[in-house]
């Protein structure tokens, strides 16, 4: 009896984990979740350029986020449950697998910046549009856009 408590209490608690870690996924700005590949794989985009990605894989939970290439080298170093990206490019995506505990703090500054890292990518585009459209077009306006080296 007390295994089965102990079975359930394990449960209980990784379920509120994963509660705890989609809503703090959700609750980024602008963010939508999606399904594309099914029921069981939550997309967590903004702006509709994912930047996580929360599924099970082998009875394990998975979360999939973007990441820069270095700090993806030192944090497989340290963590040994952070691989490279699952079905993602391995350079700039990592998969965490919650076998092993990651604190709680780690977990959500890695969320935080992959969600940076796509929405400074959309920045950057974003800029390069209008330095195009203002400056190389010479449409002249009140204000010229100045061009910062991307």
């Amino acid at each position: 009896m007390a295994l089965s408590m102990q079975l359930n209490k394990l449960n209980t608690v990784e379920l509120m984990e994963l509660d705890q870690l989609k809503t703090y996924l959700i609750n980024k700005p602008e963010t939508l979740e999606t399904f594309p590949f099914g029921d069981d794989v939550s997309v967590y985009k903004v702006k509709n350029k994912m930047f996580a990605l929360l599924a099970w894989r082998d009875d394990q939970l998975m979360l999939n986020l973007k990441c820069d290439p270095d700090e993806s080298i030192m944090l497989r170093e340290i963590f040994p449950t952070i691989k490279p990206g699952y079905h993602m490019n391995k350079k700039h995506w990592i998969s965490i697998y919650f076998e092993d505990p990651i604190p709680k703090g780690e977990i959500e500054r890695l969320i935080d910046n992959s969600f940076m890292l796509v929405v400074n990518k959309m920045a950057k585009k974003i800029n390069r549009l209008f330095y195009y459209i203002y400056n190389v077009l010479n449409l002249h306006f009140q204000y010229i856009v100045p061009y910062r080296s991307l």
